[in-house]
């Protein structure tokens, strides 16, 4: 027999330590939605509470908007972008099936020789990415890991599907996930449903896509998305505060991934969360990003003062495959 293999040692605890975010210049309000559906601003806003949303324009491509969400959770942290170890992205909408844009990003940020790779985890990815981070911090393979969620799903949006039109738009949202002194991400609770696969998707594969010379577009049977999201994610959540050790009433703050207005509401009751916790309600402004809603959202609730450094916050992401992740965070 050979010798013994060494295993790598990592911190104790992993923590948020910096975040950052990027929107879209553009702004589209209900009304230019309108143009190619037959709907109402009054419809589009009592199914899922969004007023606006953001498109990017051509030059706000994948790498530019995480480039800049990655600087600003680097400058928000403090720590060297050559001290990234990983780089993981989680996207959808990255239209090149190789390589990864992680690899780009890695470069664009100062990290050159960092481990860097995407994850497909549709709307749950950003808490996919957390979580893994959080691993590999305490497991050793990385000191520093940075965490990018983004979207341009303008580009696979039908924008004549009355059903989906309204709903999807574009951003970035950014971490720095690092050594901590104390538990700064408490476990992950995540899962998937393939059983349901069909009920959020794309519409074309690529090989149909590029027969009709279009992008492919994405697809949604909303009623059962809704009834899934509201009940089940609850429970998710549920899971997510017990596995930390921590109640409702502990929490400031409770950001879901902004999929839909009535959906939160159905959370945040099924929750019990007392009127004290802070809901993020980004949607309203932002439409639903996917990966980059739910930094998006903390930015957001940063920028207005409604979240603030030490804050405790429930996070959790659900979508297409189906599937789900939920944690606890401390903000950074």
């Amino acid at each position: 027999m050979g010798g013994q293999i060494n295993q790598s040692i990592g911190a104790e605890h992993a923590a948020v330590l910096g975040l950052g975010s990027y929107r879209p210049r553009r702004v589209v309000p209900n009304a230019e939605i309108l143009e190619q559906i037959d709907s109402s601003d009054e419809w589009i806003q009592t199914r899922s509470g969004i007023k606006e949303r953001r498109w990017a324009d051509p030059d706000e491509t994948i790498l530019m908007m995480s480039t800049n969400a990655a600087k600003e959770a680097l400058a928000d942290s403090g720590i060297d972008p050559a001290q990234i170890g990983c780089v993981v992205v989680a996207t959808v909408t990255h239209l090149y099936q190789t390589p990864a844009i992680a690899t780009q990003l890695a470069v664009a940020v100062g990290a050159p020789t960092a481990a860097a790779f995407d994850i497909s985890a549709a709307c749950a990815g950003f808490c996919y990415g957390i979580a893994m981070a959080s691993d590999l911090v305490r497991g050793g393979s990385a000191k520093y890991v940075l965490v990018i969620g983004v979207e341009r799903l303008s580009d696979i949006t039908d924008r004549t599907d009355r059903g989906t039109a309204f709903i999807f738009a574009d951003g970035a949202g950014a971490a720095i996930v690092g050594p901590s002194d104390e538990p700064g991400i408490g476990p992950v609770v995540w899962g998937s449903d393939g059983t349901q696969h069909q009920v959020i998707s794309q519409k074309e594969s690529w090989q149909e896509a590029a027969g009709s010379y279009q992008w492919p577009h994405l697809t949604m049977d909303g009623n059962p998305v809704f009834r899934w999201a509201s009940f089940e994610m609850a429970k998710a959540a549920q899971q997510a505060l017990d596995v930390a050790g921590v109640k409702a009433e502990d929490l400031d703050l409770f950001i879901p991934h902004q999929a839909n207005e009535r959906i939160t509401d159905a959370m945040r009751r099924t929750l019990k969360l007392p009127e004290t916790v802070k809901v993020a309600r980004d949607i309203q402004r932002q439409g639903n990003t996917s990966a980059a809603s739910i930094p998006l959202a903390i930015a957001t609730m940063r920028e207005e003062g409604e979240a603030k450094s030490g804050d405790l916050a429930l996070i959790i992401g659900f979508g297409a495959g189906l599937v789900y992740a939920a944690q606890v965070v401390r903000l950074p």
